[in-house]
């Protein structure tokens, strides 16, 4: 089996999205005198089998709906481009979340029986993310969907299979990796809005329209820069301060989206946005453990 298409499926250019959130729950439980290797590998293992698998499942109900077709911009799908057939995506994408459950049931010693909850209810919501009769990426609530499981979910679980408890600080931490996920998508959905459209696929941009969507990407940037302010009145030393000084940097990112025109320019606007939320959230978990 050649490996090249489902390491393209994968889209690795959006993968910071699971790394950064686990990245900062388990920055945060070394701050709180926590930290555990152990948990926090197998947390980070869970966190990036569930994004490849949601990624594999959007990669074959977009082609199966007819979202994939010539019009739209963005890199060239597995399935829609005849690299990988339909059932094999879907297989694939089976065999992804079973592995990630299955991982994720090596946490039960540090979490308890609650964490199955929570493995089960990744698993369901990245199949109903372009699957299932309301896909959340055709009626307009990943965006929700994507700041809850890439930001509190995944922060707040990281840090409690470690520290055994779940916080205010987690939960205010939680919400910059979450935005900055949904910045991911903004940038995705600001790209496809004639294809989405044309899909019958409503996402909030298809809805609301393009200026919609430069206003949340610059709220969600707005809303990782309150977060180190946060965590300082909550308590946290200056060093929490680090990532306010990615601003710039975040801002350019947003630049490049608005005035993206061409496939190549809107890659490389998605690519940087993910390149700025890992870069924020290192800067935000060495703030951190400082």
């Amino acid at each position: 089996m050649a490996l090249r298409p489902w390491i393209l499926a994968a889209r690795p250019k959006t993968l910071p999205a699971a790394l950064a959130p686990v990245l900062l729950g388990s920055a945060l439980a070394h701050a709180d005198g926590a930290f555990a290797a152990l948990p926090a590998a197998l947390a980070l293992g869970f966190a990036l089998l569930i994004q490849i698998g949601t990624n594999y499942a959007n990669d074959y109900f977009d082609y199966v709906k007819g979202a994939d077709s010539a019009e739209r911009q963005g890199p060239p799908r597995a399935v829609a481009s005849g690299m990988i057939r339909p059932r094999k995506m879907l297989a694939g994408t089976m065999v992804c979340f079973a592995i990630a459950f299955a991982e994720g049931l090596l946490l039960l010693p540090y979490g308890g029986w609650p964490l199955v909850a929570v493995g089960l209810a990744s698993v369901l919501m990245g199949l109903a993310y372009t699957g299932g009769p309301s896909p959340l990426a055709y009626n307009g609530t990943a965006d929700i969907f994507v700041l809850i499981f890439f930001g509190v979910v995944a922060v707040t679980m990281t840090y409690y299979v470690q520290a055994g408890s779940f916080t205010l600080d987690a939960f205010l931490l939680s919400l910059a990796p979450g935005a900055l996920a949904t910045n991911i998508l903004v940038v995705n959905n600001y790209r496809d809005i004639d294809s989405d459209r044309a899909a019958s696929k409503r996402t909030l941009i298809v809805r609301f329209g393009r200026g919609f969507g430069s206003a949340e990407y610059l709220l969600m940037l707005a809303v990782a820069q309150a977060v180190p302010l946060l965590l300082l009145y909550m308590g946290r030393g200056a060093a929490i301060l680090l990532p306010i000084a990615s601003l710039p940097a975040g801002l350019r990112m947003y630049a490049l989206m608005r005035r993206a025109a061409t496939r190549a320019e809107f890659d490389k606007a998605l690519g940087g946005t993910a390149l700025y939320m890992l870069g924020y959230s290192l800067l935000l978990a060495l703030g951190l453990v400082l």
